[in-house]
């Protein structure tokens, strides 16, 4: 039986969930695939979300649509962001950190 070369720490940080992405990519024969096909995959599974959240607020939706439940259409959307993270060198959970302290100095008003 072959072992699973693709093994994620308990209690990752951001960094690991991108360098768990870049293993499984390599492995599973993805690494070839650009930035705007990337982008065009994210899309389609953001659609997939959208349709996973109307069938679970019973929202009619077209029964022969391909999605899952809305947990693993998240999933595939954040592993796709890695992915494209990846591809241009960034670090996600830098990038984070630096876009948080810029929001926290914002004024945000709520929409009326």
């Amino acid at each position: 039986m072959k072992k699973d070369k693709l093994f994620l720490k308990k209690n990752p940080i951001l960094k690991d969930f991108q360098k768990y992405i870049i293993k499984m990519e390599k492995e599973r024969g993805f690494m070839d695939q650009t930035v705007i096909e990337k982008c065009l995959l994210l899309g389609e599974e953001v659609g997939e979300l959208f349709k996973a959240i109307r069938k679970e607020t019973n929202i009619k939706i077209d029964n022969h649509s391909k999605f899952k439940s809305i947990d693993y259409e998240l999933v595939d959307i954040f592993m796709f962001l890695c992915a494209i993270a990846n591809r241009l060198n960034i670090d996600l959970e830098k990038a984070f950190r630096e876009k948080e302290e810029i929001n926290k100095k914002r004024v945000w008003e709520k929409n009326k």
